[in-house]
């Protein structure tokens, strides 16, 4: 930890899939944010050297023998959280994406809020925008579909993975909706259950998403993911997804 005046009480969880060019970098930033003291790196059925590369980082490393999705890589890295931590207070748990690299650092003030009491969970908000090759088809879907859900709040960059949550917010919200639908299914549903959320601005960046075929169809997973995640918390809105027509 950069301040050893700290106590530590955060936990970051970061789900990894080939991304061993950029992991090393990712956990290295991530240990060095104030009151982290535990980096959980939950490969996600990587062909590459990504587990051991955030091994030798300092991360704690878990492996799914195959891909299973975001969310499942979220859900194994909190129950691995919750079994280091014992009978020890829960740590709050600050999630990740792989690509950050050295930006991952500046991750600290999305836990402040929530170490404060302030928020019960927050959202990052890149003040550095990447642009995006789906013209934000997925993004409207998104941000259109949680303003309905939850009757009125729509989050400034509503995919966003970068989110720090107590124990009991993330308790709250299991079991996680599927694969690419997790941060709008978190949103909705601790929005309804009571709990606070707090957007925060971050000087944070992950690699530019691309325009070609496989960037294309990755975007197409993200569509149907968050359609299956609106539809299922409220039939109503599934009419959202006439909005916008999944990339192609």
């Amino acid at each position: 930890m950069s301040d050893p005046s700290m106590r530590p009480d955060t936990a970051v969880i970061i789900p990894a899939k080939d991304e061993a060019g950029r992991i090393g970098a990712t956990v290295a930033a991530a240990l060095a944010i104030p009151g982290v003291d535990l980096v959980v790196v939950v490969d996600d059925g990587s062909s590459d050297a990504t587990g051991r590369v955030a091994r030798a980082s300092g991360a704690r490393v878990v492996r799914h023998s195959r891909n299973r999705g975001k969310a499942a890589a979220m859900e194994t890295g909190a129950e691995a959280v919750a079994l280091l931590d014992g009978e020890a207070p829960p740590r709050h748990l600050l999630f990740l994406d792989a690509d950050l690299a050295g930006t991952a650092g500046r991750a600290a003030p999305l836990v402040e809020p929530v170490r404060d009491g302030k928020a019960d969970m927050t959202i990052a908000v890149f003040a550095t925008r990447v642009k995006l090759g789906g013209h934000g088809l997925v993004v409207r879907l998104a941000r259109e579909g949680i303003r309905r859900a939850t009757g009125g709040w729509a989050p400034a960059q509503p995919l966003n993975g970068q989110r720090c949550l107590t124990r009991e917010a993330f308790e709250a919200a299991r079991p996680l909706a599927h694969g690419f639908g997790v941060e709008t299914a978190l949103s909705i549903d601790l929005v309804r259950k009571g709990f606070r959320i707090t957007e925060v601005e971050v000087e944070m960046a992950h690699r530019a998403t691309g325009t070609d075929l496989p960037a294309q169809l990755h975007r197409a997973r993200q569509f149907r993911d968050v359609a299956r995640a609106l539809a299922a918390r409220d039939p109503r809105i599934a009419a959202v997804t006439s909005l916008a027509r999944p990339p192609r």
